[in-house]
């Protein structure tokens, strides 16, 4: 256990964290909606520190990030625990865990040292917290990220993006790339379906640039439920509204958890929704989970020369000189080094 960061005390005991936009009032000997931060005595503890239950190295275009140090490697860590409840989670076996077993709590043991010097040692240029929101191991996840600092690696959040402002505002310094799931564009499908709200989400997307984060977007195509042309390109409109050079990852869903009776998205709609990504002045949208379809690549903005090709995760090739398109000279918007 280790004391929480971003709380205030109530009466009688309670909490207030401010962890997330959850804000959860938490009487004493109770959690968090995210069933991994807990008051006891009138002090909320984080019950997660440094206990992980997931440690990985991923391609970065796993996460999906595209524009971001392309063909490394992250070293991949989480804890059990999520503040969404997403009925589509493909993670819902860890992100679950304490609801679906009574609480209970489990994980490796491991410190923020020996985390950052494993990335370093098996030549990771990264240090992801991921597979659940990071947020809710936010204490271990951030003393990780001032070590890897150090060590000259960088920090990456594959993240809902609801962290409170003053969370973001403490990762930042210490933060290098961000993917935030914009889910849909509706508050209606956020209750429903995440059991959270839109707005904050993309305050955070803007905030998150605003503070010099490099920022992806992605959002899962789910049939029937975000997926109409009307919806993709709000989604589009408030990315550009951001900045154009931010990258859209439009990708595939298939059946899972209490989604089993949702149809895959086809191709088709992937297609259309990159095109609209396209039409409405993004720079980068990609198509994912759906691999050799043509829509991974990415091309110059000025030319429209080929950059880098991909199949899945895999780079074929990447013709960048110095973050620079090779053909046209034009500056290519990413982390390249």
């Amino acid at each position: 256990m280790k004391e929480a960061m971003f709380y205030d005390s109530g009466k009688n005991k309670e909490v207030i964290c401010q962890l997330c936009n959850h804000h959860c009032h938490i009487k004493e000997g109770k959690r968090g909606l995210c069933g991994v931060r807990e008051n006891r005595d009138g002090k909320l503890y984080s019950l997660v520190y440094g206990k992980l239950i997931a440690e990985n190295i991923d391609p970065i275009e796993k996460k999906p990030l595209f524009n971001f140090l392309p063909a490394s490697t992250a070293y991949s860590i989480s804890t059990v625990g999520c503040n969404f409840r997403c009925l589509h989670c493909q993670n819902y076996d860890i992100s679950q865990y304490p609801h679906a077993h009574n609480g209970e709590i489990t994980g490796r043991e491991r410190t923020a040292e020996a985390v950052v010097e494993d990335a370093a040692r098996t030549g990771c240029a990264s240090v992801c917290y991921t597979y659940v929101e990071p947020t809710i191991f936010y204490e271990f996840a951030y003393d990780c990220s001032v070590i890897a600092h150090e060590r000259g690696l960088k920090n990456v959040f594959v993240s809902n993006g609801y962290m409170t402002p003053e969370v973001t505002r403490h990762l930042a310094p210490v933060l290098d790339g961000i993917n935030i799931d914009i889910k849909a564009f509706t508050d209606d499908f956020y209750k429903k379906v995440c059991k959270a709200h839109l707005q904050p989400v993309l305050d955070n997307v803007r905030l998150m640039h605003e503070l010099g984060v490099w920022v992806e977007v992605t959002t899962l195509l789910i049939p029937g439920l975000n997926d109409s042309s009307e919806e993709l390109r709000q989604i589009a409109r408030f990315v550009k509204s951001v900045s154009a050079d931010i990258p859209w990852h439009v990708t595939a869903f298939y059946p899972t958890y209490k989604m089993m009776d949702r149809k895959p998205t086809p191709v088709e709609t992937l297609r259309i929704a990159r095109d609209i990504g396209l039409e409405e002045g993004l720079h980068y949208v990609y198509e994912g989970n759906i691999p050799g379809e043509g829509g991974e690549n990415t091309y110059c903005p000025g030319c429209g020369e080929e950059l880098i090709s991909r199949y899945g995760f895999s780079i074929r090739k990447n013709t960048l000189s110095d973050g620079r398109c090779a053909k046209c000279g034009q500056q290519i918007a990413g982390v390249w080094s």
